[in-house]
């Protein structure tokens, strides 16, 4: 499984719950279309963690690369619904922070192991 995680604060002004309904609908949307294999969307707490990390956590799970690169084709394509969607949520934030990460050891580096 890879992760793509997003951390972002809100704009100033925007409701939270307004924004998880935008990011539901955006990726709940992906899921239902196969593109992704699930979402969650996680909020600080006690304010525990680096500040330049953001207020709010998303992390999109994909079955494999090949599954992002598709979740990635089907946003930028600018085709609606996914257009629309995407724009609802993502005008929402600031400070956008990206990563990818995966299960470890994933099956790629159990097959490569060495026997002592």
């Amino acid at each position: 499984m890879d992760v793509y995680h997003i951390w972002c604060d809100l704009k100033p002004g925007v409701r939270d719950l307004e924004f998880c309904q935008r990011v539901d609908a955006f990726l709940g949307g992906l899921k239902d279309a196969g593109h992704i294999a699930g979402y969650r969307l996680t909020r600080k707490k006690l304010g525990l963690a680096p500040p330049e990390m953001g207020e709010f956590h998303i992390a999109i799970e994909t079955a494999d690369l090949a599954q992002l690169d598709r979740a990635f084709t089907a946003v930028a394509g600018r085709a609606e619904p996914e257009e629309s969607l995407h724009f609802g949520a993502n005008s929402l934030v600031r400070n956008a922070r990206f990563g990818l990460y995966r299960d470890f050891p994933d099956p790629v580096r159990r097959r490569g192991e060495e026997k002592f």
